[in-house]
């Protein structure tokens, strides 16, 4: 269905005054300075395939907030999780296991920077700006390119940016990618939790961004088949012992872990991702594990000024575009940090939070 943003359309009706209450697609009645204002909700679960619908009720709990560089003023974008109506999180709610994961292991302080890569389609399901009926020319001038005939929606892209600054998001870069009409923005770094909820509201507010464009945003893994590019969500992470001096050991000891229990990661790193990992266009095979210094066809990355210093970080290449990023920096942590000796005194211990791991000392 084509059809055509006007903005002129809406701009009187974002100049109106409204009072004290404040927009976050609830309407709250005063300005929000702390999560304790926000009122837990609830939706039709049924009608979103996360609960049947006799017993359809999900709730939501906030649990982030950022400015909405839509509305402006002191009105937010509210991030919640989903539970059901006996108070277990739903099944779509990987926040849940994540955030206990994640504090499990705050003594080792990870930090993770994603690199969200995604293509731009027309209303037609055409890449963005490709030739009707034909093809642009073959791979190569289109990666951090600039100029037309190379890049392909510029502006779109640098409202997604200046929107995720004005929310608050970590944004540390864009580039165009290897494909035309093919981008990436980088989260990060973010501690933890954060990570997930970060990128979620990024791409969250680059649909939103697009849909203004009249542009439909694709996180497929390989979302044009033939010769090119697929897209995925790299995910560079580090620990405290991995950032200070000789942390390069501890690196790779984190590589032997990632490696053991390749398969379960696989799992969870994204919907079709046997498209994108075959071995060609920077890529991995997604049955073999590998890994190397500055080898971006291997699963596990060591950036070459991190295997010189000594120190820094690992980036592992495996995760899809579309993977969840909460169960990806989930099981990156829980590999690294946890083994599973001993699990129940652990989690006695701390507070009977459920990890099913124990921290190595």
């Amino acid at each position: 269905m084509a059809f055509s943003y006007h903005p002129d359309l809406l701009a009187p009706y974002k100049l109106l005054d409204q009072g004290s209450s404040i927009q976050a697609e609830c309407t709250i009645t005063q300005k929000v300075t702390n999560l304790d204002q926000l009122p837990n909700w609830d939706f039709d679960g049924s009608s979103t395939n996360q609960a049947p619908g006799h017993d359809s009720d999900v709730y939501l709990r906030p649990v982030a907030y950022y400015k909405d560089p839509f509305r402006g003023g002191d009105n937010i974008i509210v991030l919640a999780t989903t539970y059901n109506s006996d108070g277990t999180p739903n099944k779509t709610n990987f926040r849940h296991n994540a955030a206990k994961t994640m504090e499990l292991a705050k003594e080792a302080v990870p930090w993770f920077g994603l690199e969200q890569e995604y293509t731009l389609f027309d209303v037609d399901d055409r890449p963005l700006a490709w030739p009707k009926g034909g093809f642009p020319g073959p791979q190569g001038p289109y990666y951090c390119g600039a100029g037309a005939g190379r890049v392909v929606a510029r502006d779109l892209v640098e409202a997604h940016y200046r929107a995720c600054l004005y929310a608050g998001i970590k944004i540390s870069g864009i580039n165009a990618e290897v494909m035309p009409s093919q981008w990436e923005f980088q989260v990060g770094p973010c501690e933890g939790i954060s990570m997930g909820d970060e990128l979620w509201i990024a791409r969250y507010l680059l649909v939103r961004v697009a849909e203004q464009w009249g542009v439909k945003v694709s996180f497929h893994p390989k979302p044009l088949q033939g010769d090119w590019n697929g897209a995925g969500c790299h995910t560079n992470y580090s620990t405290k012992q991995m950032r200070e001096p000789g942390g390069i050991q501890a690196i790779h000891e984190a590589i032997k872990k990632l490696e053991k229990r390749h398969d379960q990661h696989i799992a969870v790193y994204g919907e079709d991702n046997e498209q994108r990992l075959t071995g060609r266009y920077e890529t991995g095979h997604i049955s073999q594990f590998t890994a190397g210094v500055a080898n971006r066809g291997a699963s596990i990355r060591i950036p070459r000024h991190v295997n010189e210093k000594g120190y820094g970080y690992l980036e592992d290449r495996r995760p899809a575009s579309n993977a969840d990023p909460y169960r990806v920096t989930d099981i990156v942590v829980e590999t690294t940090v946890w083994t599973r000796p001993h699990a129940r005194a652990l989690c006695a211990k701390r507070r009977r939070l459920s990890c099913g791991f124990r921290v190595e000392r």
